[in-house]
């Protein structure tokens, strides 16, 4: 991520980039080892995002949008505003009631964050993204302070659905993200 967005000029086309990570934590520029409560065998990485301290892991998407925020037309603010909402409607489809919560970005439901999200900007363009909790073993989030809150709730699509879903929740998060970004 870190090379492409130093490579880029003008022309370079937008990329999004859909994944899942082997388990690990990540600590964003302004994280704070302290929010690691216990050594439980997870590799701990410094990143260049924002943030404090999450957690990957199997059965948690993750889409990193490479994007040119001058192309786009609008600024980060906006951007993190379309990537919840677009989580937002996804749940939704699957009977699930997210929101916002002020001054702490992410996707909650009923208090507990089920999808957060961690971006850089350099030279007005992004890289790194969101995560969403879909279907994965929630425990290692209970080594951290989970984006630097202690005792945040942490949740999944898994215990939460209410109808399933009609295509992947990746796919359809992935499509929904799209429109967002006003590409289909």
């Amino acid at each position: 991520m870190q090379a492409f967005t130093a490579n880029r000029s003008a022309e370079t086309a937008d990329e999004i980039w859909l994944l899942q990570h082997p388990p690990v934590f990540t600590l964003g520029m302004a994280g704070k080892r302290e929010h690691l409560l216990a050594d439980i065998g997870i590799p701990v990485v410094a990143i260049d995002r924002g943030g404090q301290i999450t957690y990957h892991g199997p059965g948690q998407v993750i889409i990193y949008l490479l994007l040119d925020l001058k192309r786009l037309g609008f600024g980060i603010k906006e951007l993190v505003r379309r990537m919840e909402q677009a989580i937002i409607d996804v749940l939704s489809e699957s009977g699930i009631e997210a929101e916002r919560q002020p001054g702490a970005p992410g996707v909650y439901v009923a208090g507990a964050k089920i999808a957060a999200l961690g971006l850089r900007v350099k030279n007005g363009c992004t890289y790194h993204g969101l995560s969403l909790n879909l279907n994965m073993d929630l425990s290692p989030f209970h080594a951290i302070n989970p984006c630097g809150y202690a005792g945040m709730a942490v949740t999944q699509v898994r215990n939460l659905a209410s109808k399933p879903s009609p295509q992947p929740v990746e796919e359809a998060l992935l499509a929904c993200l799209m429109r967002h970004l006003g590409w289909s």
